[in-house]
């Protein structure tokens, strides 16, 4: 599989939230932080060898507009990188609360809607990614399960990878990736989704 941009990396974590939109306005649904995450694997290429480091990305929350629409701003401080750097050079602390990008989607409502618990569907969701003044586009498929009446877990429907060269070509993400040691790393970087949305 050919790996996709690091921009997708950051809209992955929009597919945790797209079951907002697919339930009545008088309904609220969020997180469940304990629960929800985007894991990713990334390989130190090391003179002793490969190194496989995980690392996640938590803390996420959403807002679901009243027309449908999802925007999720994504900042450094929602990772666990933070915390493994320990103190950080002012130049990046003053950067962990600023959003590093904002991801928008929407999720047509009639297909949650009809899960009953049990089911679940898959659903190609268009994202759209807006950082550094540029604009992205990509399709991600995504499951969604209903394991309750007020529950719904939100998991990759396929393998997803980042390609390992762009994280490194940005000038932002090498900084980190520097910091935590990593002069080099594999070419794909494997992520996996995993979360919990509750009826609130």
């Amino acid at each position: 599989m050919r790996p996709f941009p690091p921009c997708r990396f950051l809209a992955l974590v929009t597919a945790l939230f797209a079951p907002l939109l697919a339930l009545p306005a008088t309904a609220a649904w969020e997180l469940d932080p304990e629960r929800s995450r985007v894991a990713a694997t990334v390989v130190q290429i090391a003179p002793t060898g490969p190194i496989a480091h995980q690392h996640e990305v938590r803390r996420l929350a959403g807002t679901a507009e009243a027309d449908g629409t999802l925007r999720l701003p994504l900042r450094l401080a929602q990772s666990d990188v933070v915390e493994r750097m320990g103190p950080l050079p002012p130049w990046l602390s003053g950067l962990t609360e600023h959003p590093l990008a904002t991801v928008t989607t929407r999720f047509p409502p009639q297909r949650l809607e009809a899960l009953a618990v049990g089911e679940s569907l898959v659903e190609v969701l268009e994202l759209s990614v807006q950082s550094g003044g540029t604009t992205h586009r990509e399709p991600l498929a995504v499951r969604f399960t209903r394991e309750a009446p007020g529950r719904v877990r939100v998991s990759n429907a396929e393998r997803v990878a980042l390609d390992g060269r762009e994280l490194m070509a940005n000038p932002t993400l090498r900084s980190v990736l520097l910091l935590l040691g990593y002069e080099q790393i594999g070419d794909e970087v494997p992520v996996l989704l995993d979360a919990v949305l509750l009826r609130r």
